[in-house]
């Protein structure tokens, strides 16, 4: 993939700046970032519970097929 000239990027950010106008563009901007902060946000969770249920996986060292006349 061939990446643009300094001159080709500024030539496009100029020609969206003029079609969307400055606040389109910051507006967009903001959403942008907040969606990335939701998908971190909804990564750090998702690891989160998948730790805590490992740990409580951990806990539990039963055989899963004991009866109870086989738990001490």
């Amino acid at each position: 993939m061939h990446m643009g000239s300094p001159l080709q990027l500024l030539l496009i950010a100029i020609v969206v700046l003029v079609l969307f106008g400055r606040g389109k563009i910051a507006g967009m901007m903001g959403e942008f970032g907040k969606g990335i902060t939701a998908f971190k946000k909804g990564v750090r969770e998702g690891s989160e519970e998948v730790e805590k249920q490992a740990a409580d996986e951990a806990k539990d060292v039963t055989p899963k097929d004991a009866t109870p006349k086989d738990k001490v």
